[in-house]
């Protein structure tokens, strides 16, 4: 009694422990959710305020805010399109690392000019210009580079893999057809024949009707059989789509 007791408050315990643990992973589960819904809608205000400022405003605050655009989408393109490469080719691995260094620069980049955006002094921000200009130039080139090579990279493989594909088809496409040539092997034999029977082939066939068989004598000296009227037995009959490519094996 004692030892079912025991047993029953262990899975008890038991029962407890995975409950609040599954509890736990669901919470996380549930705040990583809202955490990226979060972010998501708040990179799209920024995104959304940054085209008003750029198409709404002049000057300096115009320029900035059209530099925060362009290295924004160009740096968000290139990591989704690292991203879905890489879980098809693990190649990828080492340019997303690359990706993440380069991040850090963007990164840098980006509060440099968010910083300006806030200064009040406009004399700066326009002597500053031209430095942050090359830079966010010089990242979404590379961030670019990236990209595209990626993209590359996986139409060629695209092609590739189509390129084989056509060429198995065509060689299947090919076997699919097998009945082609023997049909020609049975026009050719078929004229060969024709052209035998010509000549000396009319001859001999008479010479061949007129000599008695050995099979007629023993039949007239039996009970002859009547011949069949329907002609020859069309299961023995075998066409070229009916051969099978591998032939049956005998006992």
């Amino acid at each position: 009694m004692g030892a079912a007791i025991t047993i029953m408050a262990l899975l008890f315990v038991a029962f407890v422990v995975l409950g609040v643990y599954a509890t736990v992973k669901v919470a996380k589960a549930a705040k990583r959710g809202v955490d990226r819904t979060i972010d998501q809608a708040r990179r799209t205000v920024e995104d959304t305020t940054l085209r008003a400022k750029s198409f709404g405003q002049t000057g300096p605050s115009a320029e900035l805010a059209q530099l925060r655009l362009s290295l924004r989408t160009s740096m968000r393109a290139t990591q989704e399109a690292l991203h879905a490469g890489v879980a098809e080719d693990a190649s990828l691995k080492e340019s997303l690392d690359l990706f993440h260094r380069l991040s850090g620069h963007a990164r840098e980049l980006d509060d440099d000019l968010r910083r300006l955006e806030r200064e009040p002094d406009r004399g700066h921000v326009t002597g500053c210009l031209p430095e942050l200009r090359r830079r966010t130039q010089q990242v979404t080139h590379s961030a670019d580079a990236l990209r595209f090579a990626a993209r590359d990279r996986a139409r060629k493989f695209a092609d590739d893999d189509l390129t084989s594909l056509s060429a198995q088809i065509d060689m299947e496409a090919g076997a699919l057809r097998h009945w082609t040539d023997a049909d020609a092997g049975v026009d050719a034999g078929a004229g060969t024949g024709a052209g035998t029977g010509n000549g000396m082939g009319s001859g001999a066939g008479r010479a061949g009707a007129e000599q008695p068989r050995p099979g007629d004598q023993a039949g007239t000296a039996g009970q002859q059989q009547p011949q069949a009227l329907t002609g020859a037995d069309r299961r023995t009959t075998v066409h070229p789509w009916e051969k099978s490519a591998r032939p049956e094996t005998t006992a």
